[in-house]
């Protein structure tokens, strides 16, 4: 079943509570998202949400298994704690994209601001232009994959999730380094790329960043800060 709603005549509680039914529609599209808030947040069902219009704040955030597209530009925490499912920007992000997530796909066509994936916990991130300053901070797990640049202290207190950047990164967060490209990587970066639409990108332009956990572990010189 495939069903339209007009955020202009329908009200968004309504619109979000039919997509929370218990035998929610397969298919859903958003007219006149204009902006709004929490648009298909805690999606819970194996179903295609499209969002024809720019978004708010926490847009499908806490997804699972659903897949949500939104054809416009999107606002702060976009896909924030999602669990799995996919989710696709084909605009801009606003700051915090991904931020907590914990599996699935998030996709974002073009730039995305400060703090993209900060805190991501088993999320795949791909980014199709920039990431802002912040990006990746206290990265647990998961993938981060950047096709332009990124902004300052790019996976600052970074855990064991993996960076790849194609473009100019403006400097690393504590205990970020860059790591070889081994076959392993370049492979599930190849995947990654292609699930997000960029199978054309040779992954041999791309470097990749980790921990290198250095603050794993106590040092004795640093005994006095404590």
């Amino acid at each position: 079943m495939s069903v339209t709603f007009d955020l202009a005549t329908t009200s968004l509680r309504e619109v979000n509570a039919a997509l929370h039914a218990e035998d929610p529609p397969a298919r859903a599209t958003i007219e006149s998202p204009r902006g709004a808030h929490s648009i298909a947040v805690g999606l819970d069902a194996p179903i295609e949400v499209i969002v024809n219009g720019h978004v708010g704040y926490y847009a499908a955030g806490m997804n699972q298994q659903a897949g949500v597209t939104v054809n416009g530009n999107a606002g702060t925490g976009v896909a924030e704690n999602m669990m799995s499912g996919t989710v696709l920007v084909r605009g801009n992000a606003s700051q915090s994209a991904g931020a907590t997530a914990h599996g699935g796909l998030l996709v974002i066509d073009g730039d995305a601001a400060a703090r993209c994936g900060i805190s991501m916990k088993g999320v795949d991130i791909v980014v199709g232009g920039s990431v802002g300053h912040s990006s990746a901070f206290m990265a647990q797990a998961g993938r981060l994959v950047v096709r332009g640049d990124a902004g300052d202290g790019l996976g600052d207190s970074i855990y064991e999730a993996r960076l790849y950047v194609r473009g100019r990164v403006a400097s690393l967060g504590a205990d970020c380094v860059e790591k070889p490209m081994r076959p392993e990587h370049v492979a599930e970066l190849t995947d990654l790329l292609a699930a997000a639409g960029f199978g054309d990108d040779d992954p041999a332009s791309y470097t990749r960043y980790g921990s290198a956990r250095r603050l794993y572990h106590f040092h004795v010189d640093h005994s006095s800060a404590y």
